[in-house]
C-alpha cells in the first residue's frame, strides 16, 4: 500500500472508534473523515483535532500492554503542544510539566504532546529516556551514578553540559526541533522533587544517602494515533515502589544497593542459602514506601497495583473491549507469585492508539 492509502486505513480506524466511544453519530463521523480525506490529499498528512488528540492519548494509556497502572487511564491531563517549535519555548513548557504533575507530591497523570513530523516538517524531539533522570559517570574506578545514563550522560557532556559528579546529578533536558540541532537546558533544582530513602526499623538505613525523584515521566517514546506519529510526547502516572526498590537501587547494573542494605541488616553474604537477596530486596522496598509516604508523594505497592488492575481487567470486560497485555511486564518483580496476574495469561497484541519505541517506528503499520 501507499503510504497515503495507510495513512488514511490508519485515520479511518481511529477516527471511527474515538467518535463511536465519544458518543458522536455516523454523520458526525463521516463529515470528520471526509474532511481528513481531503487534507491528506492536500498536504499528505492531517490535524488532530484537540478532542481527538485527548481521547487518542488516554486510549493509548488505556492500551499499553506494560502498564500495570491503567485503571486510571482517564483521568490523564492532556497539554496541547503541537504549536510550540523554538526550543526555548518547549523547555518552559516541559518545566510545567513537571511542576504540574509533580503537584507537591500530590502527582497527576499527565502527557504533554508536541508538534509531530509531517511531510515539511522533521517535528520535535526530546533525547531524554526520562525528562528527570540522573546521571552516570565512568571513571577508572568504575561508575559513578546511573550506569543507565551512561551513553546520555557523554552525549550531554560532549554538548558542554557539566555535572557535579555525584550519584544523584539530575541531567539536563536534550530538546530538538525540526532540521535543527539539539540544544541542552538545566532543569531549576526547585522543580525536581527528590525523596531521601530512609527505613522504619533500620536507622543506619538512611546514612547510605539514596534517594530518588518523584515523577516518572517517559520522554522517549513515540504517541501513535491515527496514523500520525508524535515523537515528542512526555507522560507520567506515579511509581510503582518496586520499579525504584526492586529495579533501579537492586539491579547489578544499576545502583546495585543489595549488598549495602543487607550490610547494614546484619545479613551475611557469604552463601546464597542466607536468602540475604531476598531479605534485603523486601526491606529496600519497605524502605521506598515509606520514605514516599512521609514525604507525602503519591506511589503504590506491587499488590495495590495487581488489585487495581484487576478492576481495570474487569472493567473493561463490561465495555465489551478485549484485553491486551504483556505478561513479564505485568508480574511486579517482587513476590510475583502472589498476584492474580502471575496466574494468567495475556493476548500482547498491539492495539492502536499505543506507545511505541522509537526503533519499532519503521517496523509496524
Amino acid at each position: 500500500m501507499k503510504a497515503r492509502d495507510i495513512l488514511l486505513q490508519e485515520a479511518e480506524d481511529y477516527i471511527k472508534t474515538c467518535y463511536t466511544e465519544l458518543g458522536k453519530t455516523e454523520q458526525e463521523t463521516c463529515a470528520r473523515l471526509e474532511e481528513i480525506r481531503q487534507e491528506i490529499d492536500q498536504g499528505g498528512t492531517y490535524e488532530h483535532t484537540f478532542e481527538e488528540l485527548k481521547h487518542g492519548a488516554k486510549m493509548a494509556w488505556r492500551n499499553s500492554n506494560r502498564c500495570i497502572g491503567r485503571l486510571f487511564w482517564d483521568s490523564m491531563v492532556v497539554r496541547d503542544q503541537r504549536h510550540l517549535e523554538h526550543p526555548e519555548d518547549i523547555y518552559a513548557s516541559l518545566l510545567n510539566h513537571i511542576e504540574s504533575a509533580t503537584n507537591g507530591g500530590k502527582i497527576i497523570p499527565t502527557i504533554s504532546v508536541f508538534k509531530p513530523p509531517g511531510p515539511n516538517s522533521e517535528g520535535v524531539r526530546i533525547w531524554n529516556h526520562q525528562l528527570i533522570r540522573y546521571a552516570g559517570y565512568e571513571t577508572e574506578s568504575g561508575i559513578i551514578g546511573d550506569p543507565a545514563s551512561v551513553t546520555f550522560t557523554k552525549t550531554c557532556l560532549n554538548m558542554g553540559w557539566n555535572g557535579n559528579r555525584t550519584d544523584f546529578d539530575v541531567l539536563p533536558l536534550l530538546i530538538q526541533s525540526g532540521d535543527s540541532d539539539p540544544v541542552f537546558f538545566n532543569i531549576p533544582d526547585e522543580l525536581v522533587l527528590e525523596v531521601p530513602l530512609t527505613h522504619p526499623d533500620y536507622p543506619s538505613f538512611g546514612d547510605l544517602g539514596l534517594r530518588w525523584y518523584a515523577v516518572p515521566i517517559i520522554s522517549d517514546m513515540v504517541l501513535a494515533i491515527g496514523g500520525i506519529r508524535y515523537t515528542a510526547a512526555p507522560f507520567n502516572g506515579w511509581y510503582m515502589a518496586t520499579e525504584i526498590g526492586a529495579r533501579n537501587f537492586a539491579d547489578e547494573n544499576r545502583y546495585n544497593a543489595l549488598p549495602h542494605v543487607a550490610e547494614l541488616m546484619g545479613l551475611s553474604t557469604a552463601s546464597e542459602t542466607t536468602l540475604w537477596r531476598d531479605r534485603a530486596l523486601v526491606e529496600m522496598n519497605v524502605a521506598v514506601l515509606h520514605s514516599y509516604k512521609q514525604a507525602g508523594v503519591s506511589i503504590v505497592d506491587h499488590h495495590t497495583a495487581a488489585a487495581q488492575f484487576k478492576l481495570f481487567e474487569q472493567r473493561e470486560a463490561e465495555c465489551g473491549r478485549p484485553l491486551t497485555g504483556y505478561w513479564n511486564w505485568l508480574i511486579p518483580p517482587v513476590s510475583p507469585a502472589t498476584t492474580h496476574i502471575f496466574h494468567h495469561s495475556y493476548d500482547n497484541t498491539l492495539v492502536f492508539p499505543n506507545f511505541l519505541k522509537r526503533s519499532e517506528i519503521n517496523n509496524i503499520r
